[in-house]
Parts: C-alpha cells; sequence; structure tokens
C-alpha cells in the first residue's frame, strides 16, 4: 500500500484461529457485553430517578457509567458481527471512527476517577467548605471537563491521521486494539465505586424498590399488550 488513496477495506486477522469456537466466543461476549449494559444501566437509572442521590459522588458516579456504556458501544457489536460473519471487514473510515471511541473512553475513565479522587479529597480533608466550593456549576464544569478535553485531543489526533500515509499495515493491525479497558473497567466500576455504596445499594434493595419501579413495568406491559394486539 503506496498511499491512503488505495485503502478501501482493512481484512482483520486473527479469526481463522476461532473458526471452531466462534458460537462459544460469541455466547461469551454476548454475556459479558448484557451483563456491562445491565450493571452501568440500573445504576443510571437509580441514580437519575432518585433524587436523594443527586450529589457530587452519585453523579460522577453515573458519567462513570455513562462512559462505559459509550466506550463498550465501539467495540462489542462490531466484534460480535466479526464473529458471525464470514468475511470480517472493516473501512478505514470505521477503524478511525472505532479508535477514537475506545481511546476517548479509555481517557475519558481516568479523567472521571482523577475528578472523583478530587471530590473525596474535598469531602475528607476541606469538609467545612466542600459546599461552598463543590456547587452545581463547579460540578458541571467538572464532568465537562472530563468528557470535552480526552474528545478534543483525540479529535485531533485522528483528523491528523486521518491525513497520513499507510504502509505496511498487516502487522500492526494485530495488536491494534488493546481488550484491557473494554473488558475490566466497565464490569469492575459499577461493582467498586457504585453498588458498594451503601446509599444505592439500599435503594436498590429497599423495601419501597417495587413502588418506585411500578409505574415503568405498567407502561412496558401496556406497551406489549398493545403490540400483540
Amino acid at each position: 500500500m503506496s498511499n491512503a488513496s488505495s485503502i478501501v477495506l482493512f481484512s482483520l486477522s486473527g479469526f481463522s484461529a476461532t473458526v471452531n469456537y466462534r458460537v462459544t466466543l460469541f455466547s461469551l461476549t454476548l454475556l459479558c457485553y448484557s451483563l456491562i449494559i445491565v450493571a452501568n444501566g440500573s445504576l443510571i437509572l437509580t441514580i437519575i430517578l432518585d433524587q436523594n442521590l443527586h450529589e457530587p459522588m452519585y453523579i460522577f458516579v453515573c458519567n462513570l457509567c455513562i462512559n462505559a456504556l459509550y466506550g463498550t458501544a465501539g467495540f462489542y457489536p462490531k466484534f460480535l458481527l466479526d464473529l458471525l460473519s464470514s468475511s470480517q471487514e472493516i473501512s478505514y473510515e470505521g477503524c478511525l471512527l472505532q479508535a477514537f471511541v475506545m481511546y476517548s473512553f479509555a481517557c475519558s475513565d481516568v479523567s472521571i476517577l482523577a475528578v472523583m479522587a478530587y471530590d473525596r479529597y474535598l469531602a475528607i480533608c476541606r469538609p467545612l467548605h466542600y459546599h461552598s466550593f463543590m456547587t452545581k456549576r463547579r460540578l458541571s464544569q467538572l464532568v465537562c471537563f472530563s468528557f470535552l478535553t480526552p474528545f478534543s485531543v483525540f479529535s485531533i489526533n485522528v483528523l491528523l491521521t486521518s491525513r497520513l500515509k499507510l504502509c505496511d499495515l498487516s502487522k500492526s493491525l494485530q495488536n491494534f486494539i488493546a481488550l484491557g479497558f473494554l473488558l475490566i473497567p466497565p464490569v469492575m466500576n459499577p461493582l467498586i465505586y457504585g453498588f458498594k455504596l451503601s446509599k444505592i445499594r439500599n435503594r436498590i434493595h429497599g423495601p419501597d424498590v417495587l413502588q418506585h419501579w411500578a409505574p415503568y413495568g405498567e407502561e412496558a406491559m401496556s406497551a406489549a399488550g398493545q403490540l400483540i394486539s
């Protein structure tokens, strides 16, 4: 490949070795992705719907879970499709988009954790000044910083990368994606930073949880009945 203009599709290597195990890998990957969606989604809904959880620490946890859904959505659907497809190909633009999503997800994850650490520092070491400093405006600024900074940096990075000439990509593509950030944080973060918090745990397992979710269940049942009829 002499230049980028001749590149239309990338053929992803490594899937040929999984022909005999595709169903098993697909099932395990789908189970992992479903666990990520359920764990993060339940925390997001719990924090959004409960006014008592609208505090800086829980808002940061909510954004951490939103970021996990964003990052995994850039990898798992395409990976699941490739496991079932006979040809595993991705366009150059799709490759850049996937790289942008995964790298921005990883950096946003680190940024949110850093902001959470700063929030805990203020709450523990400066409790008297905490509420005067951690206002709604400052909270919004910290959340925007956690997302917009990585997005801006990697937008420029991807834009500059798209203008470069590409040569001999066959070896580099084999190690293009690091799965560590896509497997561990989306599953562990809700367990460590979400369900471990007693206030969230009591809200999920509390006696009024059924009353809290009952209206949504009734709406779902009503919609299902209309579809069946």
